[in-house]
């Protein structure tokens, strides 16, 4: 099972990083690919946390984002190793708290350029902890039911 979940990280963290990259190199220049009715490819550059809040924050999200990466691998060490929900939720936002991280401390800003309309443009880092988030969610709801 470790051996899976060090493959899932390192493709995650490819998958992200090699995305970033075309779409830094492909959609800067032309800013919005339409693709569907609901769907654009839109290049931004995020200095600002999940759905564009607190632009301009990069030295503070580069700082939280180490003390969650830090804190969940704590916490994932004390959770039972046989419950996937936590244990995949931990390792989904650790990973992308890492891609997103990578981007903040090596260029200034995080690529995104996934565009659902309606809502903000993320990337396939914000996915990864978007999905991780509800992955715990749901596992510490199982824990907190299993406690008398």
């Amino acid at each position: 099972m470790r051996a899976l979940r060090a493959a899932a990280v390192v493709a995650l963290l490819a998958l992200d990083r090699a995305t970033k990259l075309w779409a830094a190199a492909s959609l800067a220049a032309v800013g919005t690919i339409p693709l569907l009715p609901f769907f654009d490819l839109t290049y931004v550059e995020n200095t600002g946390a999940a759905f564009g809040l607190g632009r301009g924050a990069n030295k503070v999200l580069t700082a939280v984002s180490i003390g969650l990466v830090i804190v969940l691998q704590v916490l994932r060490r004390r959770w039972p190793k046989n419950d996937p929900w936590l244990q995949w939720g931990a390792l989904l936002v650790t990973t992308g708290a890492v891609g997103n991280l990578y981007d903040r401390l090596m260029v200034g800003y995080v690529v995104d350029f996934l565009h659902l309309h309606h809502w903000p443009v993320f990337n396939v880092a914000d996915s990864c902890i978007s999905i991780g988030a509800g992955m715990l969610a749901w596992g510490m709801k199982d824990e907190a039911a299993a406690k008398p």
